[in-house]
């Protein structure tokens, strides 16, 4: 391997290794800066969240593809935000997209918001906790009928109750 080889090889190695670390741990984002009806310390968070949590719901952070159960759940029932126990989405807005993470076409009405997310050097329109503000997933224009949308959220920090039989 000559030098050139050497240089571009490590230059993608290097690349890649950035891109995994903006995915899996990003830095604050818009809907930090906002005040929401439940708002904890940092030391708060981190004492009543397991750590994958807390990465994902209070860093931004992202579960790999297919990494969690909740992808495959269809029973009926509701997912809840495990930060704050808000009602986000019903079961029966939930669809298979195929991505590897839950995937609802609308959430319950006033349960999430939606900001900006400029990291990972791309624009995504991120879902957060209208009740506490904890990152979710993102949403994107590719969903079914009937509203188009996908929200393709983090099963991490979502927890499913089953409807009684």
């Amino acid at each position: 391997m000559n030098r050139r080889q050497l240089l571009a090889t490590g230059s993608s190695i290097l690349g890649i290794a950035l891109l995994a670390g903006n995915r899996f741990s990003l830095p604050a984002r818009a809907a930090e800066s906002q005040s929401f009806p439940v708002m904890k310390t940092d030391a708060e968070w981190r004492k009543l969240l397991t750590p994958a949590q807390y990465t994902i719901l209070r860093q931004q952070g992202t579960e790999y593809p297919g990494s969690n159960p909740l992808d495959h759940e269809f029973r009926p029932g509701r997912y809840d935000c495990v930060g704050c126990a808000q009602h986000l989405y019903l079961s029966d807005t939930k669809f298979d997209s195929g991505t590897g993470w839950p995937s609802f076409y609308a959430p319950i009405a006033h349960a999430v918001g939606v900001s900006v997310d400029n990291s990972a050097f791309m624009t995504r329109n991120e879902v957060h906790c209208a009740n506490c503000g904890g990152h979710l997933g993102h949403v994107f224009d590719d969903g079914p009928k009937p509203t188009g949308l996908r929200y393709c959220m983090n099963g991490t920090v979502l927890s499913f109750h089953p409807t009684a039989a």
